[in-house]
């Protein structure tokens, strides 16, 4: 797998949650987990992904992008945190996710919504990033049943005797408050729709995004191919080229009968060769002549 970083790109998905999982293996190791000096976590961690990856990044740039990756599964922490704690009576899964991101949005340092929804399910059950919500505070019920501020006894009041004594507005019942919840949950579960479509789209454009670059690499691949293919062939022509001019400028007079009906053959290979390339095999017959 080619890293993202090497290629000037955004770090992928996939990259982001081998990361998590080696981080998650090494640090916390039962054996040596506790005990391990930093500098040798981070050792351990970049072997572990690259040995996974294939690539080449450097410890540093893993280590500076955990501390990104890490600050922000620390906010999602603390968002579920806070919505779990907020989680009302009748409300569901979906209502607490919208709640989720909208605190996550709150304190996300401009990012609008939480998309490492992978690399938190490998990192949720760590210690670092446990969730312990707190008990909410119990309301009986949302509407006093009396005012402290006013007083309901004629006997406190000089008008009381003139005045109509006026009645405490009713408390919402069961089947009000549940259909006010109905009505809530339902524009929170339209968000929460709303917000899995924006991430599965931005999903879609991410691993389209990745797909160009991975088409791109392979099309200037393939070109660098061909390029050392052909300076290949052509370095190959050219000493072939030298040599053949080397042996049809041999002196060969103070050489022996059989050297010299050796370097003869090799003339008139070379000849046949060129004559072969340039004008077919017709003009190649008087070559076969044994005389010299």
């Amino acid at each position: 797998m080619a890293f993202s970083q090497e290629t000037g790109g955004a770090w992928s998905i996939m990259e982001d949650v081998l990361l998590c999982e080696c981080w998650v293996q090494i640090s916390h190791d039962p054996i040596s987990g506790n005990e391990m000096k930093f500098s040798k976590m981070w050792k351990k961690i970049l072997h572990e992904f690259v040995e996974r990856s294939g690539s080449t990044c450097t410890e540093s740039a893993l280590s500076s992008w955990w501390k990104l990756l890490n600050k922000e599964l620390g906010k999602w922490r603390d968002a579920l945190t806070k919505a779990m704690n907020n989680h009302a009576s009748g409300d569901n899964l979906s209502d607490e996710i919208v709640q989720t991101q909208m605190f996550y949005g709150a304190t996300g340092l401009g990012k609008k919504s939480f998309t490492h929804t992978q690399c938190w399910e490998v990192v949720k059950h760590c210690k670092r990033f446990s969730i312990i919500p707190t008990a909410p505070t119990v309301v009986l019920n949302e509407t006093p049943l009396h005012d402290s501020q006013a007083s309901d006894s004629p006997m406190e009041s000089p008008m009381s005797e003139d005045l109509p004594i006026q009645k405490e507005p009713r408390p919402m019942g069961r089947k009000a408050a549940k259909a006010k919840r109905g009505v809530n949950s339902t524009s929170n579960t339209s968000k929460f729709l709303e917000e899995i479509a924006r991430q599965s789209a931005l999903r879609i454009e991410i691993d389209k995004k990745v797909q160009e670059d991975d088409r791109a690499m392979a099309i200037e691949f393939a070109k660098e191919r061909e390029y050392v293919s052909k300076e290949r062939e052509y370095r190959r022509k050219e000493n072939e080229e030298k040599k053949d001019r080397e042996t049809m400028a041999m002196d060969t007079s103070h050489m022996s009968p059989e050297t010299k009906q050796y370097w003869k053959l090799e003339r008139k290979a070379i000849m046949r060769r060129k004559l072969f390339h340039n004008d077919g095999p017709s003009n190649t017959d008087w070559l076969n002549d044994e005389n010299p």
